[in-house]
């Protein structure tokens, strides 16, 4: 294979495409902080504002800043209280947040996905490295498997998107055949849908959490306002709907109230506004939103 020109590289990496990760800038642990004691005192466990969090900062391609987010959320400050649960918290912190950047492939892509969870496991400490699982995955497809992924897709599709699901599945289809195809089977069922067997550690991103990811990526993102009201919409499905789970994330009901959806969106304008970037539309990073 011939090798590409001096010229072609220096194009692919020109500074204005902005080729690379974005670095971690130096408030950014302060943030951090802040959004956790903010999420304390409105009684929003860690689960739910690490999630928002992970899920912001995967969206804005800075794997140092999630690493910088790691070091918080396994600091004594935030371990909790019980022994048995404590013993295995940065274990437990690291699956959560691996189990988020994989779900943030639906929302934004796959190559923010390699390059924050490779560099994220990268900079973990060699212990949690090694005692990260890595085998059997959970979503590997199969004969055996098929027909409950797709079955699960659809259930949470309804569950979001009701009483409208149908009607947004043939509105897709109209766009592409098979569009409502790959999103719900693929992306629904496969992915955001989670497999019978439990995450690691019981670092499950469960309905409401997917919810909170979503609203998160999503504003995040930016330039997708329809989306991020629709999600905003299923995260109070969620909790209204008593979803299986949906009363085991700490602060899950008050994240579905007004108030709580408002908190999730300033707290994810706070991420952007320090990490920069502009998200995807460009320009977000640089202006504080007013609400």
């Amino acid at each position: 294979m011939s090798k590409l020109s001096e010229s072609l590289k220096t194009l692919i990496n020109a500074a204005h495409v902005r080729p690379h990760t974005t670095p971690a800038p130096k408030n950014i642990s302060s943030v951090y902080e802040k959004i956790a004691a903010d999420a304390k005192a409105k009684q929003v466990g860690l689960p739910a504002w690490l999630c928002a969090s992970t899920a912001a900062t995967m969206t804005l391609n800075s794997p140092d800043s999630l690493l910088a987010l790691y070091a918080l959320a396994t600091s004594p400050s935030q371990t909790p209280s019980s022994s048995s649960s404590s013993t295995d918290h940065p274990l437990y912190a690291a699956e959560l947040m691996r189990e988020v950047g994989l779900k943030c492939i639906g929302f934004n892509g796959v190559p923010r996905t390699i390059n924050c969870l490779g560099a994220f496991r990268d900079g973990l400490p060699s212990h949690i490295q090694s005692a990260l699982a890595q085998r059997p995955p959970r979503r590997e497809l199969s004969q055996s498997n098929i027909g409950s992924v797709l079955g699960r897709g659809r259930a949470l599709w309804d569950s979001i998107y009701a009483p409208f699901s149908g009607k947004l599945v043939n509105k897709l289809a109209a766009s592409h055949p098979d569009l409502p195809v790959h999103i719900v089977e693929a992306e629904y069922g496969a992915l955001f849908s989670d497999p019978s067997q439990r995450a690691p550690q019981g670092a499950d991103v469960g309905r409401v959490l997917t919810s909170v990811v979503a609203v998160a990526c999503l504003r995040a993102q930016t330039g997708v306002g329809p989306q991020v009201l629709s999600h905003v919409f299923g995260l109070r499905k969620a909790v209204e709907g008593g979803e299986e789970g949906a009363e085991a994330v700490q602060g899950g009901e008050w994240l579905a109230s007004n108030e709580g959806s408002e908190w999730l969106l300033k707290t994810v304008d706070e991420v952007v506004e320090a990490i920069g970037g502009g998200g995807f539309a460009g320009g977000y990073g640089q202006v504080k939103a007013k609400l």
